[in-house]
């Protein structure tokens, strides 16, 4: 994990680099990136916008900002984004992930697994998709599918174990032995 001033060098090194060439939008891009890792959301979405705003076909941009409302409870705006990522990159299997588990936070399962699976689909290694599927699993409070796709994705190289034991979305399972038994790895 990066260093907080890591991120003020970013916001510095990005705004001189937007002073120089007003019209860089991956400068925009990346700043927003920095300033929503300093927990300014607000001025992460602007920087986003303009991104987009300057390259309205950056998709990057439109999953940034997505992401941003999703984890501001902004789902609606969340899922514009990234059905807008997706419109341009129909291929793009973080734009459907993300997307997918938007859904899942606002309790619409079924949609939710629709972009999930297609998002494992477009790329069977994706560890986030798998995570993904795994908590939606958890949200339905299926243990053992839950399990099974954590373990798969934990296979495969997902290692945010903090997140695992600290995310709301696994709540319903924490008890579950097979839960606590991947858990005995970390």
């Amino acid at each position: 994990m990066k260093k907080t001033w890591k991120y003020d060098f970013d916001i510095i090194k990005y705004t001189k680099a937007i002073e120089l060439n007003h019209g860089n939008f991956g400068a925009y891009n990346n700043r927003g990136i920095a300033y929503q890792k300093r927990g300014n959301n607000d001025l992460s979405i602007r920087d986003f916008s303009k991104a987009i705003e300057l390259n309205p076909t950056f998709v990057q941009a439109y999953i940034n900002r997505g992401n941003v409302y999703q984890e501001t409870g902004q789902y609606e705006s969340s899922i514009a984004d990234l059905t807008r990522a997706i419109e341009l990159q129909p291929w793009n299997s973080m734009a459907y992930n993300n997307r997918g588990f938007t859904y899942m936070l606002m309790g619409r399962y079924g949609e939710a697994e629709r972009d999930i699976r297609k998002a494992i689909e477009l790329s069977p290694n994706n560890i986030y998709a798998l995570n993904s599927m795994a908590e939606l699993c958890a949200a339905r409070q299926d243990a053992i599918e839950a399990c099974r796709w954590l373990r798969l994705a934990i296979e495969k190289g997902y290692n945010n174990w903090s997140y695992i034991r600290n995310s709301e979305t696994y709540a319903n399972i924490r008890n579950a032995p097979c839960f606590m038994k991947l858990m005995l790895r970390k």
